[in-house]
């Protein structure tokens, strides 16, 4: 060797270790809570579900994620990672169906205009069929029986400077570019951002349709037209003809819950929550595993009292559950078997403006119970009112929140799946319920 190349050899290895040292761990115990930390995907630019989608097989042994390769399947137990859909374009993955080991994505030109082709994929043959293409909105939720798809559109009239805004994503935070200035020409935070741009769009009052789609014959039916903003629709994940949505915008502006059911023709939407004071906000809801209950974030006024707050949709009974500034969850979820709670956590510019708020969350509920068994006349007409006993499980200090991590229980309860930035790429880790052994 000369002496150039023995240089040029000993100026690599740090380079080597560097490279080594900032890769992301396989596994490791968080020091601060003492919770098992394992990464899932392979690559950066991997990712998992939004919160309120399913991503899991029905069986639960198998968890579908997307990655610079396409769709992959996780397997639970083994934590092997298996490519079941090549795909080489631009794709989002939707969701996986309740009944059948089938999973369900979107394809669309690279440019992201076009028709949008939805189709839906086998996860262990990765057969493939195509469902339906729709010349405008987009599909967000399948029903229980995997019969229908849901999805909303807008007047294909009605484009406009604010449309385009948000049809514009950050890929690297899967959120529109909201960027704007306040009223003295400066830059405004990511979080008043958002806010200015979302009542933009709410005030253009753009004429919107809710659809849906038969998955046997592609065949397409409107549901319900408004000019609200129609978004975040969910069909129930037992009853096949529920569906919620929401009325999107500012939450201290809008009545934003809604349920209606689609095979009642003519059926109008029922509204789950009313705002009893001035600035009290509610949103980022979800149906619990059974069907029964609709949970959701829910603050009196907003940034200010924190509860996650459920409505029994058979009986319009209401909990809350409360918690602290600190606690407060840009989504919060429930296990499989409604006992336990999770949130992934907010930093300090979000609506809370938690000053230690970066962690995610395990939550014990508690309801309160009447003192010395003395029960008010009138007390199951009432809201039953609750605590959350927090546990730490993942230190997020290092997570950029403009990637929300969406945690989510596995069916088994006892891992959390999120997404995260805190070793740069995007990537899917999970991290167990249980506290490691010593």
């Amino acid at each position: 060797m000369t002496l150039r190349a023995a240089i040029l050899a000993l100026m690599a290895v740090p380079s080597a270790i560097m490279a080594a040292e900032t890769s992301p761990p396989r596994e490791w115990i968080d020091p601060d809570t003492g919770h098992r930390i394992v990464r899932l995907s392979d690559e950066p630019g991997s990712s998992s579900l939004y919160f309120n989608y399913n991503g899991y097989t029905p069986q639960g042994d198998k968890l579908l994620i997307s990655t610079p390769k396409g769709i992959a399947a996780v397997d639970l137990k083994t934590r092997a990672l298996t490519t079941i859909v090549p795909i080489a374009g631009p794709f989002r993955l939707l969701f996986t169906g309740h009944r059948t080991r089938t999973v369900y994505y979107q394809t669309q030109m690279a440019d992201g205009r076009g028709a949008k082709t939805i189709w839906a994929a086998d996860i262990d043959s990765g057969k493939v069929r195509r469902v339906a293409t729709i010349a405008q909105g987009d599909i967000q939720t399948i029903n229980a029986d995997e019969t229908l798809l849901g999805g909303v559109e807008t007047d294909p009239n009605a484009a406009s400077d604010t449309l385009a805004l948000f049809a514009k994503k950050d890929q690297r935070y899967d959120q529109a570019d909201y960027r704007a200035t306040g009223p003295d020409g400066k830059a405004l935070t990511y979080a008043e951002a958002k806010e200015v741009r979302m009542n933009e769009r709410l005030d253009a009052r753009v004429p919107m349709a809710m659809f849906v789609i038969d998955t046997r014959t592609g065949q397409k039916r409107i549901v319900h037209r408004a000019t609200d903003w129609l978004n975040h629709l969910q069909f129930s994940p037992t009853d096949p003809g529920l569906l919620m949505f929401c009325h999107e915008g500012p939450w201290h502006k809008v009545d934003r819950l809604w349920l209606m059911r689609i095979d009642r023709p003519g059926d109008s939407p029922r509204k789950i929550h009313t705002r009893t004071m001035n600035m009290e906000i509610a949103g980022h809801e979800w149906f619990s595993h059974d069907g029964r209950t609709v949970w959701y974030d829910l603050q009196t006024p907003r940034g200010e009292d924190f509860w996650v707050a459920g409505y029994d949709v058979a009986t319009g009974k209401r909990t809350q559950y409360h918690l602290d500034r600190n606690e407060w969850s840009v989504h919060f979820n429930s296990s499989p078997d409604g006992k336990l709670f999770s949130g992934d956590g907010g930093d300090s510019e979000m609506v809370a403006h938690a000053p230690d708020g970066k962690w995610l969350y395990l939550f014990h509920p508690h309801t309160i119970p009447d003192v010395a068994g003395i029960r008010a006349p009138d007390a199951d007409t009432l809201i039953q009112p609750g605590t959350f006993a927090a546990e730490k499980l993942v230190n997020m200090k290092a997570q950029d929140y403009r990637l929300e991590p969406n945690a989510n229980f596995t069916p088994d309860g006892k891992w959390l799946v999120f997404r995260s930035n805190m070793h740069g790429g995007n990537q899917v880790y999970a991290v167990e319920v249980a506290k490691a052994a010593p």
